[in-house]
């Protein structure tokens, strides 16, 4: 048994964690205590990058930085809301990009209406 154990120990720390993650993975929280702004604003830019990479969003939302960021009133609760606008949009109805965290900042959804 101890040997199993052992062996068990050396397989897990020689895994890396990137390996057991997924792209999001850093910004995946427990608990209910609500996130701190700085780090909801580090998984928003994580977001808003993936979402470049994926190419449902233009090459030039890459360099935009947040307009804003607020804990608001979502339809189940709180929620932070991060607004991103960006005036070099090809569609002028997409010109806003609002990305929603639970309040310990688990991504939610992405939209460009904000509702």
């Amino acid at each position: 048994m101890k040997h199993l154990a052992l062996a068990l120990l050396i397989v897990v720390t020689a895994v890396p964690d990137a390996a057991l993650a997924d792209p999001g993975g850093s910004c995946h929280f427990h608990g209910t205590k609500p996130a701190p702004e700085a780090t909801v604003l580090k998984c928003a830019e994580q977001r808003k990058a993936g979402l470049v990479k994926e190419g449902k969003l233009e090459k030039t939302w890459a360099a935009i930085r947040h307009e804003s960021v607020a804990l608001v009133d979502g339809k189940k609760g709180k929620e932070w809301q991060v607004v991103y606008r960006n005036p070099s949009a090809s569609d002028r109805q997409r010109a806003s990009l609002y990305l929603f965290f639970t309040p310990p900042g688990n991504f939610i959804a992405a939209n460009h209406t904000g509702q």
